[in-house]
């Protein structure tokens, strides 16, 4: 009974530490590699568990509103899901990426028909942003990932993979209305206001999972950069240009509705759910490609100190 009540404080102590604690982990994963290797075979398994607790705490009395006035969720979601994918998969294509760097357009195009990740409302708020609508949008356009994600990469990449665009959709199916189920399930028995009250254990238990996730990712990283400092300068350079570029083409776009409206749909369209594809894939990719996705996460979980200059500005 004592190891459980601190293994619950343990919870809590680092469910509150909240994005403090991703750095460390990312140290860790790249310091490590035997760890890395070890738990690469989770990958599936840790996105899955992510995806149920974020399904969990999904609040859809809140986003009526933008329901009831759906045009702009319509826009946002055509525009991350459909025009991205279409967009990068054309300048990858005239940039001759296809011939040139095979597996960088692989990565590339995993990481543009990737939905947003689970964490982008949270992040949104962090931010002082709309969480809400980055919620509604990030529901929908994961939704749609079954259905879009294996139809782009047929086009743009199916002779790069080698797992056929139907398997793909149907384990993403599988992995996104299963956690759903499970999500919605567990938040029915346990109650709002219990999820609510643990908050920061669910909080601890997704960090606890994320560093699987990115111990698995990382676990090259620290070898390549020793090996080929270049290489990984190049892709990480790479890595952080879509981003923000993803990040003010998005809020170009979108500052017609608003500029808080925008910086949070810029913010979230830059954040891509490359995990969801590497577990579709079943981590199936090329070495290059791996090292790629692990690059790109680190504009991800620096996200929140990168735009607080700039929200902050905005806003003033």
């Amino acid at each position: 009974m004592a190891i459980f009540d601190i293994s619950l404080k343990a919870l809590t102590w680092l469910g509150r530490l909240g994005p403090k604690a991703v750095a460390p982990l990312v140290v860790i994963g790249i310091l490590c590699p035997w760890l890395g290797r070890l738990l690469t075979s989770f990958v599936s398994e840790a996105v899955f568990l992510l995806l149920c607790t974020s399904f969990l705490r999904v609040n859809m009395t809140s986003a009526r509103a933008y329901l009831q006035r759906p045009y702009l969720v319509l826009a946002a979601v055509g525009w991350t899901a459909i025009v991205i994918p279409f967009l990068l998969g054309a300048i990858g294509l005239l940039l001759g990426l296809d011939e040139k760097a095979p597996h960088l357009f692989l990565a590339l195009i995993l990481q543009a028909v990737a939905s947003p990740i689970m964490s982008a409302p949270a992040f949104a708020l962090l931010l002082g942003l709309d969480g809400t609508l980055v919620l509604v949008i990030m529901f929908f356009s994961t939704a749609l990932l079954p259905i879009t994600a294996p139809l782009i990469a047929k086009i743009f990449v199916a002779t790069a993979l080698t797992i056929p665009p139907m398997e793909i959709a149907i384990k993403l199916a599988g992995m996104l209305f299963g956690a759903a189920a499970v999500g919605f399930i567990l938040r029915h028995v346990a109650g709002r206001q219990a999820i609510i009250r643990h908050n920061d254990k669910i909080n601890g238990f997704n960090i606890l999972v994320l560093f699987v996730f990115a111990a698995a990712i990382m676990k090259d990283v620290g070898v390549r950069i020793l090996n080929d400092p270049i290489l990984t300068l190049s892709y990480t350079t790479c890595a952080f240009t879509l981003f923000f570029a993803l990040f003010f083409l998005s809020f170009l776009v979108f500052r017609p509705v608003g500029k808080k409206r925008a910086l949070a749909l810029g913010l979230m369209v830059s954040q891509r759910n490359m995990g969801l594809m590497l577990a579709a894939t079943g981590g199936a990719l090329p070495e290059l490609t791996w090292l790629y996705i692990a690059l790109a996460q680190f504009p991800i979980f620096l996200s929140v100190r990168l735009f607080q200059p700039f929200v902050k500005n905005s806003q003033n």
